[in-house]
Protein backbone atom coordinates (compact mmCIF):
# COMPACT_ATOMS: atom_id res chain seq x y z
CA UNK A 1 0.00 0.00 0.00
CA UNK A 2 1.52 3.62 -0.91
CA UNK A 3 0.38 6.51 0.83
CA UNK A 4 0.67 9.29 -1.65
CA UNK A 5 1.57 13.05 0.23
CA UNK A 6 0.20 15.76 -2.22
CA UNK A 7 2.13 18.86 -1.78
CA UNK A 8 0.23 21.22 -4.58
CA UNK A 9 -2.49 21.19 -2.26
CA UNK A 10 -3.75 25.26 -1.68
CA UNK A 11 -4.64 25.40 1.53
CA UNK A 12 -6.17 28.83 2.03
CA UNK A 13 -4.65 30.93 4.54
CA UNK A 14 -6.62 32.93 7.33
CA UNK A 15 -5.75 36.89 7.06
CA UNK A 16 -4.83 37.84 10.57
CA UNK A 17 -4.63 41.38 9.23
CA UNK A 18 -8.77 41.06 8.53
CA UNK A 19 -10.04 38.13 10.33
CA UNK A 20 -12.70 38.97 12.93
CA UNK A 21 -12.02 35.78 14.91
CA UNK A 22 -8.70 36.39 15.13
CA UNK A 23 -9.01 40.22 16.52
CA UNK A 24 -12.28 38.91 18.91
CA UNK A 25 -9.71 36.33 20.62
CA UNK A 26 -6.99 39.19 20.94
CA UNK A 27 -9.59 41.51 22.40
CA UNK A 28 -10.91 38.85 24.74
CA UNK A 29 -7.65 37.83 26.14
CA UNK A 30 -6.80 41.62 26.71
CA UNK A 31 -9.88 41.96 28.47
CA UNK A 32 -9.67 39.13 30.70
CA UNK A 33 -5.80 40.43 31.50
CA UNK A 34 -7.17 44.12 32.48
CA UNK A 35 -9.91 42.14 34.76
CA UNK A 36 -7.63 40.18 36.13
CA UNK A 37 -5.51 42.79 37.00
CA UNK A 38 -8.20 45.31 38.04
CA UNK A 39 -10.32 42.13 40.20
CA UNK A 40 -6.67 41.54 41.94
CA UNK A 41 -6.89 44.29 44.17
CA UNK A 42 -10.23 43.04 45.67
CA UNK A 43 -9.10 39.20 45.77
CA UNK A 44 -11.43 37.68 43.11
CA UNK A 45 -10.50 36.06 39.97
CA UNK A 46 -12.68 37.09 37.22
CA UNK A 47 -14.79 33.39 37.21
CA UNK A 48 -15.82 34.04 40.60
CA UNK A 49 -16.35 37.50 40.20
CA UNK A 50 -18.54 36.29 37.16
CA UNK A 51 -20.15 34.01 39.96
CA UNK A 52 -21.01 36.95 42.29
CA UNK A 53 -22.47 39.20 39.30
CA UNK A 54 -24.86 36.83 38.17
CA UNK A 55 -26.10 35.92 41.74
CA UNK A 56 -26.37 39.63 42.24
CA UNK A 57 -28.88 39.85 39.57
CA UNK A 58 -30.84 36.53 39.87
CA UNK A 59 -30.22 35.00 43.27
CA UNK A 60 -31.10 31.60 43.94
CA UNK A 61 -29.28 30.18 41.01
CA UNK A 62 -27.37 26.50 41.10
CA UNK A 63 -24.09 25.34 40.24
CA UNK A 64 -24.97 24.17 36.66
CA UNK A 65 -26.73 27.50 36.01
CA UNK A 66 -23.79 29.58 37.08
CA UNK A 67 -21.25 27.21 35.95
CA UNK A 68 -22.96 27.77 31.93
CA UNK A 69 -23.48 32.03 32.86
CA UNK A 70 -19.67 32.02 34.16
CA UNK A 71 -18.37 29.63 31.00
CA UNK A 72 -16.63 26.97 33.46
CA UNK A 73 -17.55 23.31 34.50
CA UNK A 74 -19.85 22.19 36.83
CA UNK A 75 -16.84 20.45 38.69
CA UNK A 76 -14.66 23.86 38.20
CA UNK A 77 -18.05 26.04 39.70
CA UNK A 78 -18.08 23.35 42.54
CA UNK A 79 -14.69 24.29 43.69
CA UNK A 80 -15.26 28.34 43.19
CA UNK A 81 -18.18 27.78 45.36
CA UNK A 82 -16.46 26.28 47.74
CA UNK A 83 -14.29 29.27 47.96
CA UNK A 84 -16.70 31.96 48.18
CA UNK A 85 -18.70 29.95 50.65
CA UNK A 86 -15.05 29.65 52.61
CA UNK A 87 -14.71 33.84 52.35
CA UNK A 88 -18.18 34.55 53.46
CA UNK A 89 -19.00 35.79 49.84
CA UNK A 90 -22.14 32.98 49.08
CA UNK A 91 -24.22 30.63 50.87
CA UNK A 92 -26.38 28.37 49.70
CA UNK A 93 -29.86 26.30 50.80
CA UNK A 94 -30.84 22.63 49.87
CA UNK A 95 -28.59 19.67 48.59
CA UNK A 96 -27.12 18.34 45.37
CA UNK A 97 -29.11 19.63 42.21
CA UNK A 98 -31.29 21.58 44.19
CA UNK A 99 -28.65 23.46 46.09
CA UNK A 100 -29.29 27.19 45.51
CA UNK A 101 -26.99 30.08 45.95
CA UNK A 102 -27.12 33.43 47.32
CA UNK A 103 -25.01 36.32 47.88
CA UNK A 104 -23.77 37.16 51.80
CA UNK A 105 -24.07 40.55 53.09
CA UNK A 106 -19.93 40.23 52.74
CA UNK A 107 -20.64 39.01 49.15
CA UNK A 108 -22.56 42.12 47.94
CA UNK A 109 -19.88 44.68 49.80
CA UNK A 110 -17.38 42.54 47.86
CA UNK A 111 -18.87 43.05 44.42
CA UNK A 112 -19.49 46.57 44.93
CA UNK A 113 -15.88 47.44 44.44
CA UNK A 114 -15.05 44.90 41.82
CA UNK A 115 -17.94 45.88 39.86
CA UNK A 116 -16.50 49.60 39.48
CA UNK A 117 -13.25 48.25 38.75
CA UNK A 118 -14.67 46.34 36.03
CA UNK A 119 -16.52 49.06 34.51
CA UNK A 120 -13.85 51.10 35.15
CA UNK A 121 -11.90 48.22 32.52
CA UNK A 122 -14.79 48.31 29.60
CA UNK A 123 -14.95 52.24 29.89
CA UNK A 124 -10.96 52.06 28.87
CA UNK A 125 -11.81 49.44 26.12
CA UNK A 126 -14.78 51.43 25.40
CA UNK A 127 -13.67 55.04 25.54
CA UNK A 128 -13.38 55.59 21.96
CA UNK A 129 -16.76 54.92 21.19
CA UNK A 130 -19.98 57.30 21.12
CA UNK A 131 -23.17 55.75 22.57
CA UNK A 132 -24.36 54.74 19.39
CA UNK A 133 -21.42 52.72 17.95
CA UNK A 134 -21.11 51.14 21.74
CA UNK A 135 -24.96 50.08 21.03
CA UNK A 136 -24.02 48.86 17.93
CA UNK A 137 -21.17 46.96 18.64
CA UNK A 138 -22.84 44.94 21.26
CA UNK A 139 -25.59 44.25 19.02
CA UNK A 140 -23.25 42.96 16.28
CA UNK A 141 -21.62 40.38 18.78
CA UNK A 142 -24.86 39.39 20.15
CA UNK A 143 -25.48 38.35 16.66
CA UNK A 144 -22.26 36.85 15.98
CA UNK A 145 -22.85 34.46 19.34
CA UNK A 146 -26.12 33.44 18.26
CA UNK A 147 -25.25 32.62 14.89
CA UNK A 148 -23.19 30.44 16.38
CA UNK A 149 -25.26 29.03 19.36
Amino acid sequence: MTIRICQDVDVSQVDLDTAVGYVLKRTTAALRTAMDAALRDHDLTVPQYSCLEQLAHRPGLTNATLARGTFVSRQAMHQLLGTLRSADLVQSDGAGRHEHFTLTDTGAKRLVGASAAVAAVQERMLATFDSEQRRRLYADLAACADALG
